[in-house]
């Protein structure tokens, strides 16, 4: 049995930022494993190339800020000079930092709009000014459950998760009609190296699987087939949305 042609992404090259480990490493494989060229994208040098060595396939680094407008456009620049046209943009880097709102500091504030909303701005645009003109592409905003819902202790992460969502649909009604195809992807409680504290809490993972009808947490990869559907000819026709991969916590009370 063959899959689908519309499905079929083999030759794509596709960029992942913040793919140094975590989710953004995870989805960069699965792109991988489907066929494209894959271009890892972060701050550190050492990371990615380590991230890189331990990935099979046609995969390249890039190493750029993406909070930094000028680096952003130097970067991506440079990536299709030396690798080719972006096919696929993965907007993944993010942070989160959790905290009461009132002991919020401006400091972080501005850091973490900067980390999960600003950069997928500056990547975007500029991965979108080429899409634009060769008129096709995709681009994928990781957005979060928290794009929807909200707890105590992370209101600025959702805010930005939030705005995400909105950014994403903003993007779509600007580049679709030049076949730009925008779109997100949600995840719920992700087992990764940075929420590997939350799972340890034996109380809040109880909570967590509870809470979800799936009735565990998630896993990197069940994150993988989601990026594969938006950034296949299969999502041709969808624009705009934001696909929840949450084990159907968004659905329920």
């Amino acid at each position: 049995m063959t899959a689908h042609p519309l499905f079929d992404i083999g030759g794509r090259i596709a960029l992942v930022t913040g793919s140094s480990r975590g989710i953004g490493l995870a989805l960069a494989r699965g792109l991988l494993q489907a066929g494209c060229t894959v271009v890892l994208n972060g701050r550190d040098a050492d990371r990615l190339a380590k991230a890189a060595s331990e990935l099979p396939g046609d995969v390249h680094t890039a190493v750029f800020d993406v909070t930094d407008g000028p680096s952003v456009a130097a970067g991506i620049a440079e990536v299709e000079e030396r690798v080719g046209p972006l096919d696929i943009l993965v907007n993944n880097a993010g942070m989160q930092l959790r905290a009461p709102l009132l002991d919020f500091t401006d400091a972080d504030w501005h850091r973490i709009l900067d980390t999960n909303l600003t950069s997928a701005f500056l990547v975007g645009r500029e991965a979108a000014r080429r899409m634009t003109e060769r008129g096709h592409g995709k681009i994928i905003n990781i957005c979060s459950l928290q794009s929807e819902v909200a707890r105590p202790g992370i209101a600025p992460y959702a805010a930005t998760k939030g705005a995400l969502k909105m950014l994403t649909k903003g993007m779509c009604a600007d580049w679709g009609p030049h076949g730009v195809q925008v779109n997100g992807l949600g995840p719920g409680y992700i087992e990764t190296e940075l929420t590997r504290p939350l799972v340890e809490d034996e109380e809040f993972s109880a909570w967590v699987r509870r809470r979800t009808p799936a009735g565990r947490w998630g896993r990197t990869e069940d994150l993988v087939g989601g990026v594969l559907f938006l950034a296949s000819p299969a999502a041709d026709f969808v624009g705009g949305q934001v696909l929840y991969v949450d084990g159907g916590m968004t659905s329920v009370l």
